[in-house]
């Protein structure tokens, strides 16, 4: 057994002993659906932060879209760290934090389709919103276990297969034993490894190419696709546009997730709201910023990266292991720990909002009966087994027939579904009371129907450069369609609700009467 592999044993025993003991310690707090799903909204501020950030950065994005971004913009990748956290963390945290966390409190909603069901007064819409969670998180779920093969692939002579299996058991039983506060305390320890280990992969690839300035002016003599040299370092890459687009995608769409939304439903109080704002963009600026800067230079290891025999491209996936292959047994060791923690802080997240949404908000309503707080919480813990091994099962099936392409594909429009349904709306909702259900249904189908007609192109290969100039590019590639879709919504739902019936006057009242309420307080936390 080599020295990478016991090094790497040890950390991921400790690693699964920690997740194991704090998911037991939890557990009181997890008697209950408040409890389960939102931690008793009492959760502090350094929790939500590194829960907001974990959830926010996977393996997906420090092995996939590094690596795919980093290889097409060069260094001007960074771009979309910093995006990710002015946009998707910064201006989150001060435009959705509080008016969330205030408004969900006064209308009881647990999730967001809870919030769409209660904001205008409908159980159809309700169902309809948990519908689009449950259809788009799923293969967003199994691509977390996404490069993950090949970083274990460099210190153990393991199956991928038992890899999933172990990363989905382990997280089944911190999150079924200790819902979301086990959750939130797991993700600030993975939020732990995973700036310590950023910045320990970072400085071993660059001083592995000769230090920062060597590793710059030898990024700057590849002409690569771009056909010039120094276009991957410079400023704003090879191609602005596309980097544009990628940008807004993963920064914007943040504000439409119900995973990340979801962590504003339960901080504590104004003040944690304000520190959480800081924690959760200096978390965004190390780790985001980090990982694209690292992908950035994936071009220089372009002589060992595996490429596509059949379109002689390199293989995304491969570009960050590749980069790390050649580093020391101490930095592997480390990196196998982030990216399992990358992947298990994400996966947790997403299998407690999918059974929370499932459970409250489709058999809830559809059910004959009361069920119990007692049996909800057990009814969500059956689904959180469910959603986990359907996503294990999808990830085994994915890796052992690579030609099955339909559920990477989905993955590819998943985010943008999501975001391009529920952004607007929720946005709209939280501060404008002209905003109308039908113009919310509107959204839906528009977000949905863009990323599906996308996934059809894809899957089927469909040669979009004869539509004209702006359709070829808009469903180029389902980032540029995740952004007309997000967008499209920000623009549709003030036009339709302009023209379609409004809420009652008395219900408006009630429902953004929140926002009007006294409250007493003292000048710490807030000034006149």
């Amino acid at each position: 057994m080599t020295s990478t592999a016991i090094l790497s044993g040890i950390m991921l025993v400790v690693f699964f002993t920690v997740m194991i003991f704090v998911g037991y310690g939890a557990r009181k707090e997890a008697t209950d659906v408040n409890g389960f799903v939102l931690g008793g909204r009492s959760v502090g501020p350094w929790l939500t932060a590194f829960a907001f950030g974990t959830s926010y950065f996977s393996a997906v994005i420090f092995v996939g879209y590094a690596g795919q971004f980093g290889w097409n913009f060069g260094m001007s990748a960074t771009w979309a760290g910093l995006g990710n956290a002015f946009i998707g963390s910064l201006l989150a945290w001060n435009i959705l934090g509080r008016r969330t966390r205030v408004m969900t409190q006064h209308l009881d909603a647990k999730t967001m389709p809870d919030f769409f069901g209660k904001r205008f007064e409908s159980t159809p819409l309700k169902v309809a919103a948990s519908v689009i969670v449950f259809i788009f998180l799923i293969p967003y779920t199994a691509s977390l276990y996404n490069g993950l093969s090949s970083l274990f692939g460099m210190a153990f002579d393991i199956p991928y297969w038992v890899i999933i299996i172990v990363m989905a058991v382990l997280t089944g039983v911190y999150v079924i034993v200790g819902g979301y506060m086990a959750t939130a305390i797991n993700d600030f320890i993975q939020g732990v490894i995973m700036l310590f280990g950023i910045a320990a992969v970072i400085y071993s690839v660059i001083q592995d190419n000769g230090g920062l300035v060597e590793s710059m002016k030898g990024l700057s003599q590849i002409s690569g696709d771009a056909g010039w040299n120094g276009a991957y370092s410079s400023f704003f890459g090879p191609d602005p546009l596309a980097l544009l687009f990628v940008v807004i995608l993963t920064s914007l769409g943040t504000w439409g997730l119900p995973q990340m939304v979801g962590k504003f439903y339960a901080i504590k109080s104004e003040h944690d709201i304000h520190k959480g704002t800081v924690i959760s963009t200096i978390f965004a600026i190390v780790v985001a910023g980090g990982c694209y800067f690292l992908g950035g230079f994936g071009r220089l290891y372009a002589d060992k990266i595996a490429v596509n025999p059949e379109t002689g491209k390199p293989l995304f996936d491969t570009i960050v292991p590749t980069m790390l292959s050649t580093l020391p047994s101490a930095i592997i060791a480390i990196v196998i720990v982030l990216v399992l923690s990358a992947s298990m802080s994400t996966l947790s997240s997403l299998v407690l909002t999918s059974s929370s949404t499932f459970t409250l908000d489709v058999i809830n309503p559809l059910s004959k009966k009361e069920i119990t707080e007692k049996k909800q919480v057990s009814i969500m813990r059956i689904f959180i087994v469910f959603f986990i091994a359907v996503s294990a099962i999808i990830a085994i099936v994915k890796d052992a027939y690579p030609t099955v392409t339909f559920i990477a594909q989905m993955m590819g429009v998943s985010w943008g579904a999501l975001a391009g349904a529920f952004l607007a709306p929720f946005l709209y909702g939280l501060y404008w009371k002209g905003i109308t259900k039908i113009s919310t249904v509107v959204c839906f189908v528009w977000g949905c129907a863009i990323a599906i007609f996308q996934m059809i192109i894809t899957l089927a290969q469909i040669d979009v450069t004869g539509w004209g100039p702006i359709l070829s590019y808009i469903f180029k590639s389902s980032i540029n369609s995740g952004v007309v879709a997000m967008v499209g919504g920000l623009i549709i739902v003030p036009v339709v609700s302009i023209f379609t019936k409004k809420q009652e006057k008395e219900e408006l009242d009630g429902i953004f009467s929140c926002y009007s309420k006294h409250v007493d307080t003292t000048a710490g936390e807030y000034l006149e």
